[in-house]
């Protein structure tokens, strides 16, 4: 059994940053890659970012590429998504996701575990 938390989510204006946190606790060894995944009411849930825990694969949405960065603290059984520049288009609760697969993916149904998400707003 894997337990997520996400945390560091709230209000923000248009071009602000917010650095999300996901904690890791109970059996992690038997995950492999972490992801970051965001919805909105009325829509299915979208993917955000992906990484291996070691770091050394990652991947991003389109939408969020160059303004997103995913990051792991083995040591601390961490994983951070950092924002910056962030839009209204943004607005959404944002899931933690864990994966016992070895690679990296960007579907909902290729995830074992899940947070029960921070909000993010952002405003105009």
């Amino acid at each position: 059994q894997v337990q997520l938390v996400e945390s560091g989510g709230g209000l923000v204006q248009t071009g602000g940053s917010l650095r999300l946190s996901c904690a890791a606790s109970g059996r992690t060894r038997s995950t492999r890659v972490m992801g970051w995944f965001r919805q909105v009411p009325g829509a299915e849930r979208e993917f955000v970012a992906t990484i291996t825990w070691s770091g050394d694969s990652k991947y991003y949405a389109g939408a969020v590429k160059g303004r997103f960065t995913i990051s792991t603290d083995i040591g601390r059984k961490m994983v951070y998504l950092e924002m910056n520049s962030l839009k209204p288009e943004d607005t959404a609760v944002y899931y933690c996701a864990a994966r016992r697969d070895s690679i990296i993916a960007m579907t909902t149904r290729n995830y074992d575990y899940w947070g029960q998400g921070t909000r993010v707003t952002v405003s105009s």
